[in-house]
């Protein structure tokens, strides 16, 4: 018998897949809880895991379980009611939480599982579904010490970055400054692309010369792929989700007492995105959108300057 904990998953999306699929082709033990989309689970099935019925379930067999969802709501439903995680009261559980969440709920998670003997590990996640299929995802990870040893050699199974930044709740912290930063950088150079547009430079001289440039990053060079290049998948992120983390974000400021007008401003470019129903759409489609407030057609644009 393997001397390595049994691992559960629930959240088998754009990352989770990918993550759970690393865990195991590293030789652990996998339970997973399926959703709408059956796809994933029927191949994490074909390759050796086992499927529950619920989180209690999943937590009565397993020794970590990890969470991948969209927000702090699903999350809470997962480990609460008569069916979650925290029902089934097994001491010395870990719960490792990639989802980008509100810190505020995830501490308070945290004291209800300590309460049972319960730990929480909130590894909130960077980078893209590429990554996740290669195991070389971004990890900010919030943890005691000692836990965070013990959950360390699973994390490594899909993780490459990995930075233990402080206690339960820390990793959700940064990765709201992460997002913040990345969401901001969106916001700005949808305004760019229309701006320049309207001033007469086309979106590939944009591309060009920023890329060309100490201002070059790889968010720019995802962005641009769709703004320019019209990949639609350049970036699988939704505006509702980015619109969701930069709401966190300024959470997160008004509970520290920090002035935070550049995230306001944020915010509201994702909101207006999704209060038309664009929240569906993926962050770099708000190009489009801000192109379009201002009276054009961000593809038509691009076309003009492959002439």
């Amino acid at each position: 018998m393997s001397d390595k904990p049994v691992i559960g998953f629930i959240g088998l999306g754009y990352m989770g897949h990918g993550m759970a699929k690393n865990i195991i082709q590293n030789g652990y033990a996998l339970y997973v809880k399926g959703n709408r989309n059956r796809t994933p689970v029927e191949r994490l099935v074909g390759m050796g895991a086992t499927e529950v019925a619920s989180p209690k379930a999943m937590a009565e067999a397993c020794d970590i379980i990890h969470i991948c969802l969209s927000n702090s709501a699903q999350v809470e439903g997962i480990m609460r009611g008569p069916d979650g995680i925290l029902a089934s009261g097994k001491a010395g559980l870990v719960v490792i939480d990639a989802t980008t969440a509100d810190p505020v709920s995830t501490e308070a998670l945290a004291a209800e599982m300590a309460e049972v003997g319960m730990h929480m590990v909130d590894a909130p996640l960077g980078r893209t579904p590429k990554e996740a299929e290669a195991g070389t995802l971004d990890v900010m990870v919030g943890a005691d010490a000692d836990v965070f040893a013990r959950v360390l050699p699973v994390i490594e199974c899909w993780g490459g970055n990995i930075n233990h930044v402080g206690p339960v709740g820390a990793g959700h912290k940064m990765k709201l400054i992460m997002n913040f930063i990345s969401m901001g950088y969106a916001a700005m150079y949808a305004e760019a692309v229309t701006l320049a547009a309207k001033s007469g430079l086309s979106p590939q001289t944009v591309n060009t010369v920023i890329g060309g440039s100490r201002l070059n990053n790889g968010f720019f060079e995802t962005f641009m792929r769709y703004a320019v290049g019209r990949d639609k998948n350049a970036h699988l992120f939704s505006i509702a989700n980015a619109s969701k983390d930069v709401r966190y974000a300024a959470n997160m400021a008004m509970a520290n007492g920090v002035v935070n007008p550049i995230g306001a401003a944020i915010r509201n470019s994702f909101a207006s995105a999704e209060a038309v129903g664009k929240g569906g759409h993926y962050v770099p489609m708000l190009a489009d959108h801000i192109a379009e407030i201002n009276g054009l057609d961000l593809a038509e644009e691009v076309k003009k300057g492959e002439g």
